[in-house]
């Protein structure tokens, strides 16, 4: 299912919605048990017990009781980079009055986080009516339920319940500095190659500087694997001043002078920075009492900044030139004219698939064409930059521009800019007999499709550069670790493209920024000459034992179902999923809350095969892991497999539970019930080990490691039940 699709079926953020009750967790004692267990490793001490009005030692003595781990405490900085797994955590337990006390936020801040960072409430689900938790003293049973608790922890976790480990986020302070290195000199067949910070926030990263977004050792890390340029996304109006405009702004110096020192920093490496363009960024009604002329088309409670109005165009242009101006090292800029956030009047205006958009309810973009107002405006961001520099890539990428809109627009782009198309789009997959399409990104599934193809025809006869949108290090196919070791599937898709006769990369979204090898053996097709494809693999492999795991974690990804709800079906979690006895009556949200929504998961395809493609894909990645184990290869590298071994085989399970719960079958249920536990135990090592494990850079911590010891109370719970 495409994101856009996926969210179209979500009501409105805005629109009133029945209050839902909180899901139970009947393996804790109380719900300040769950409270405590759960934000032991999100939270200090001190926080915990202001927002249940308890001391401090009662909040350590009652994690002591359930044989919790000694309590560490967070850093500011690990607590600004992980409020959305804090969030999830807490969205069935805490009032939005307690959950913004224990994040320390305002309620602004609270409302403006869940619309704004990367649809945050679509991916949370409806806000259940939670009552407030509050300290009091516990119950007898209560007290023998902690007790209980303890045994399971102390009995199935044994000392590994004390490991050390690291702590959350501890992969930032893991490589010191590094010097600047000296750029190579080479001809390249793909530039920009441009890629995404697996160390950024996604909010407003240029008015949090002390969040590096780019660490040092990290940019030369990005530049060994033949990267050179880093993308991050911009609001307009944030980073100008307008007098048009005499609101948009505010800060704008500050942003702009913590760019200029991230560019220069890049450049140091060899890379420049580039900017997300998705504008300009619909108002809501009070913007336009100011200016009524300005309004353009409706979604839900905002409207268009109409760019058929010249003043719009206008403040666009200036508003880059100043950009430029302030920060001519940048290399350019990236933009999206028809994404989730509504913008010009056609952005909502049904451009997917055949049709061509429409803006009927502006009084001017609705007698014009899709294709002539996004491409005056495309024209307007071109402009702009052009005052400032003849050289900074303009890039224009055709997310969400239907057939219609596609052929007619992409000849009136300008032709000193680059077009941009997602490769595998469109790419036929037909697995478990049921016949899909690549609906956005896939690494199973090799591309470039017919819909790539197509639009690069388009935009070379027209006269402009190429570029592939293509994801070589993971997708949402598995993004709980840094890259998916399938460098056989990369090799093939770069060795394609290199075919295709493409100009440059855009080598991920928002999750997939980690140097790895997956993006070492991509760069052998970054310069000049044609590589021999199984060269590049041994040479990377370094040893036959990592070539042939590789060769078999590739093939073994090539039965990933394609087709099923990758924005749902959990396989961002895995074992750290909780498994429910009844119904829960709760439908999955994007990406952060799979519940136990079988039919949902499975997508295109009838449950049972989805089952049965996910435990081929374990059988198969197992096959792999044991040739993995066996070779010299590095902790992490091997705990990043293992631990997509521990997600797929884990969705398999969850999704034989459902099947069994439909048949009514509880001995299958208690059986995979302590397969579960089994999976658990094992990622909870991998995690408390390796930060890196179950982060993405938008959606932070998939699960924290007590989570997996949770899940063995939940697994618990059900088989003595």
């Amino acid at each position: 299912m495409k994101r856009r699709t996926f969210l179209g079926t979500l009501p409105a953020a805005a629109a009133w919605q029945p209050p839902v009750k909180p899901i139970e967790e009947p393996h804790f004692p109380s719900r300040i048990h769950q409270f405590i267990w759960r934000n032991w490793e999100l939270a200090n001490t001190d926080r915990m017990a202001a927002v249940l009005g308890a001391a401090e030692r009662d909040v350590l003595a009652a994690g002591s009781a359930m044989g919790l781990p000694a309590k560490r405490s967070l850093s500011a900085d690990q607590l600004r980079r992980i409020y959305i797994t804090v969030i999830r955590q807490n969205w069935h337990l805490l009032p939005e009055s307690q959950l913004t006390a224990l994040l320390g936020w305002t309620r602004e801040t609270y409302v403006f986080t869940l619309k704004e960072d990367d649809f945050l409430d679509h991916k949370l689900g409806p806000k259940p009516d939670c009552e407030p938790v509050a300290w009091r003293a516990f119950t007898a049973a209560e007290r023998a339920g902690a007790a209980r608790v303890r045994r399971i922890v102390r009995q199935t976790m044994g000392r590994s319940i004390e490991e050390r480990g690291e702590d959350l986020c501890q992969f930032l302070k893991m490589e010191t500095a590094a010097a600047p290195r000296t750029v190579e000199k080479r001809e390249a067949r793909w530039s920009p190659r441009l890629i995404y910070s697996y160390y950024a926030l996604y909010g407003d990263p240029l008015m949090e500087p002390e969040a590096d977004p780019f660490p040092d050792s990290y940019l030369a890390g990005l530049a060994s694997v033949g990267i050179n340029g880093v993308w991050m996304q911009a609001v307009l109006h944030t980073l100008a001043p307008s007098k048009t405009f005499p609101e948009f702004g505010e800060g704008s110096e500050t942003r702009l002078r913590n760019l200029k020192t991230l560019a220069a920093r890049a450049a140091r490496h060899g890379l420049r920075i580039y900017l997300y363009l998705n504008e300009p960024r619909a108002m809501p009604e009070a913007f336009f009492g100011k200016y009524p002329h300005l309004r353009g088309a409706r979604f839900q409670d905002t409207w268009s900044m109409c760019t058929s109005v010249p003043a719009v165009r206008e403040w666009i242009a200036d508003s880059l030139e100043h950009v430029m101006r302030a920060v001519p090292e940048l290399g350019g800029f990236l933009s999206i004219t028809m994404s989730e956030n509504h913008t010009n009047c056609f952005s909502h205006g049904g451009a997917w698939g055949t049709r061509a958009p429409v803006a009927a309810d502006c009084p001017r973009c609705s007698k014009r064409t899709g294709w002539d107002t996004i491409g005056e405006l495309i024209q307007t961001y071109r402009d702009g930059v052009r005052r400032v520099s003849r050289t900074a890539d303009i890039i224009s990428w055709d997310w969400g521009w239907g057939d219609a809109l596609a052929e007619r627009l992409i000849p009136l782009l300008p032709r000193d800019s680059v077009f941009q198309s997602i490769s595998e789009w469109e790419a036929p997959v037909n697995r478990g007999g049921v016949a899909s399409q690549v609906g956005e990104y896939s690494i199973s599934v090799v591309g470039p499709g017919p819909r790539a193809r197509r639009n690069w025809a388009i935009a070379r006869k027209a006269g402009l550069r190429t570029m592939a949108k293509v994801q070589f290090n993971n997708t949402w196919e598995m993004s709980a670790v840094p890259y998916i070791p399938v460098p056989h599937l990369v090799a093939e898709h770069a060795s394609n493209l290199a075919e295709a006769g493409v100009s440059g990369i855009m080598a991920s979204w928002t999750c997939g920024g980690y140097p790895s090898p997956n993006l070492k053996v991509a760069s052998a097709y970054y310069y000049g000459g044609r590589p021999n494809k199984e060269d590049v693999l041994r040479e990377a492999a370094g040893s036959p034992e990592v070539l042939e795991a590789w060769r078999l974690f590739s093939e073994a990804f090539q039965q990933f179902p394609y087709g099923v709800a990758i924005y749902t079906v959990p396989v961002q979690h895995g074992p750290a999923n909780l498994l429910r006895n009844e119904p829960t009556g709760r439908k999955p949200s994007m990406i952060l809350c799979p519940q136990d929504g079988l039919k949902e998961w499975s997508g295109h395809y009838p449950p049972e095969v989805a089952q049965a493609q996910f435990t081929k894909l374990a059988d198969g990645w197992l096959s792999g892991l044991n040739v993995y184990r066996k070779a010299r290869v590095a902790p992490l590298d091997l705990a990043i497999a293992e631990t997509c071994y521990n997600h797929f085989r884990s969705v398999a399970n969850q999704m034989a539970f459902y099947l069994a719960r439909e048949r009514g079958d509880k001995a299958a249920m208690k059986k995979l019930a302590a397969a579960e536990m089994e999976l658990a135990k094992s990622q909870y090592t991998l995690a408390r080990r390796h930060s890196l494990i179950g982060f993405e850079a938008t959606n932070h911590y998939y699960y924290t490691p007590l989570d997996h010891v949770e899940k063995i109370l939940n697994c618990r719970w059900l088989i003595d039940s």
